[in-house]
């Protein structure tokens, strides 16, 4: 979760050579009080500010508030699309792959991007994106309990 005032996110919108309108600013809230969050649950956020949002104005809300560096889209393996404020360091994701559960893991190695492939085919590479997949620790907890559920059945 990453907090910031008011006017810091209105400063951080018009610094970013946006016009400060209030979806841009209610976008950028709903994403810094939970990370990680897809346009439906942003929209949910945002409705109760303004009601007359629909979910089409978050998605291009989202889209420019990405394409000017203050979100970074995210795309899990069959998940939706997720979004965060975290955008000034290139740290990557951890996914549960039970609940569906996302957390950011830091950079593992070194500066950006992290890891330096063998062969860039010609490109200049400036970003690395890894997903690690594996059990959050609730979900550990409750398959271990079923496990030992089973075992306990005669």
């Amino acid at each position: 979760m990453t907090t910031a005032t008011p006017e810091a996110l209105a400063d951080a919108i018009r610094g970013a050579g946006l016009r400060l309108t209030a979806p841009r600013l209610a976008v950028m809230r709903a994403v810094g009080e939970k990370s990680h969050v897809d346009a439906g649950t942003v929209f949910d956020r945002v409705v109760t500010d303004l009601p007359d949002t629909s979910l089409q104005a978050v998605y291009g809300v989202l889209s420019a508030l990405t394409d000017a560096g203050l979100l970074r889209r995210i795309e899990p393996a069959g998940s939706p699309a997720r979004y965060e404020r975290r955008v000034d360091d290139n740290h990557h994701h951890i996914v549960c792959t039970r609940c569906g559960a996302i957390a950011d893991v830091d950079c593992v190695v070194g500066h950006a991007p992290c890891m330096i492939p063998g062969e860039t085919s010609g490109f200049s590479v400036h970003t690395a994106e890894v997903t690690f997949w594996g059990l959050c620790s609730a979900c550990q907890i409750a398959v271990a309990a079923q496990e030992n559920e089973v075992a306990d059945t005669p």
